[in-house]
């Protein structure tokens, strides 16, 4: 017999389950419905909600969720009030997320959920990375949908995310993204394709700032900072060296079999004379890393640009903010690849997909909220869907 108890643990009054003005569910509703009226047998704020709890309790593929909402169809009919007996075929949740969803208005309903999570309010390091959705990439095609992510790294929230135009890259996107959030007070970080003169006066403009990765796309630029660090500069007899402003921080770190050693050399020399748009320091990160098993040692010299002035960020805070980058990898990549199986998805309609990276999104900040294992939480939502709902029926703020 199907039937479930889960929906008598949820907020009840005499007109059914209650839920918050500006939680998951009412935003849900608020999408237009491109489908036409006529033959709709399911609202699409219950087919994304179902999508969505499906994804909570670990499920990864269209067909997965489908059968998972379905051996559960009695929580999903007694909570929604619906009229079939019975939940929809996978084919079903495929052809709406093509033809019904309106993928712009699914991110603005993201953006707007994510940002009015208590952990957003407090982050000032924004983090910016693009990612392959590697099962759109069609036989015999080298590319697919990519999309680029404004980051949170201590929140685990992804702000906004807008698609790459195939005709462009990250560095055409980026402006599309900046523009979306507010950064006074924040500090947008990012790899050397960033380093850019328009994005960095952007950023400044905006009242923000930026730390970038300086390589060989930006060639003067990397050659004034190497010539500057270099520590070779000749002397003229009879005249004292050049006084430096150098500051320097390192950091050791031990753990699955390495050592690694990094630090950090800051300098306003070059503030003066360099035209980068709100440029104030400069710095060279070096990396040692000791391989103990083998006895090996590999060296790795970089080098970046900051806005930030050497009383807003000495070196220490700087080496902070480089490495706190590359959360994004292990903090959003990694999680929608592997715990997620974004990629292992074979979903290549780039509409389809593109909702289901939105939906992915979604579920990590869920996730994260309470718990900072993701594949632990998976269980436990996959154990008490009752309590997934409760996510999408209350506000961000009371999660």
């Amino acid at each position: 017999m199907n039937y479930s108890i889960a929906g008598w643990n949820l907020p009840q009054d005499a007109d059914g389950v209650v839920f918050d003005v500006g939680s998951l569910y009412p935003l849900f509703r608020g999408l237009t419905d491109q489908r036409k009226r006529r033959g709709v047998r399911y609202e699409l704020a219950v087919l994304l909600v179902a999508l969505l709890l499906a994804k909570l309790a670990g499920e990864t593929k269209p067909s997965g969720m489908a059968d998972w909402v379905q051996e559960r169809s009695a929580l999903f009919l007694e909570t929604f009030g619906l009229k079939p007996k019975r939940m929809p075929h996978h084919n079903t949740y495929r052809r709406v997320l093509k033809d019904a969803v309106v993928i712009e208005e699914l991110e603005q309903v993201a953006q707007h959920f994510l940002g009015a999570l208590p952990q957003t309010g407090t982050p000032v390091q924004i983090c910016l990375d693009g990612k392959t959705v590697r099962g759109t990439i069609a036989f015999g095609e080298t590319r697919g949908l990519h999309l680029l992510a404004a980051y949170l790294p201590g929140a685990g929230v992804v702000l906004c995310q807008v698609a790459v135009d195939t005709k462009t890259n990250e560095i055409g996107a980026a402006p599309q993204v900046l523009k979306m959030l507010d950064l006074r007070g924040k500090i947008v970080t990012g790899d050397a394709m960033f380093a850019q003169r328009a994005l960095s006066g952007l950023i400044v403009e905006a009242g923000g700032d930026y730390v970038w990765t300086v390589k060989d796309n930006q060639s003067q630029l990397k050659a004034d900072i190497e010539l500057l660090f270099a520590g070779d500069h000749e002397c003229v007899p009879g005249f004292s060296p050049a006084p430096t402003d150098f500051q320097t921080a390192q950091q050791v770190t031990s753990g699955h079999g390495r050592i690694e050693k990094r630090t950090v050399t800051t300098s306003s020399l070059l503030k003066e004379t360099c035209t980068w748009p709100g440029a104030e320091q400069v710095f060279k990160v070096e990396r040692e890393t000791r391989l103990v098993a083998h006895g090996v040692t590999r060296t790795e010299v970089a080098y970046g640009i900051t806005s930030l002035s050497a009383t807003e960020a000495g070196p220490a805070r700087l080496l902070g903010l480089v490495r706190t980058h590359w959360h994004i990898e292990n903090g959003l990549h990694y999680r929608r690849d592997v715990t997620l199986a974004e990629d292992a998805c074979r979903v290549q309609h780039r509409d389809v997909a593109q909702a289901l990276t939105i939906l992915n999104n979604l579920v990590l900040a869920l996730l994260l909220r309470f718990q900072s294992n993701a594949a632990k939480a998976q269980r436990y939502y996959a154990a008490h869907p009752d309590q997934a709902l409760r996510l999408v029926f209350f506000h961000p703020a009371r999660l």
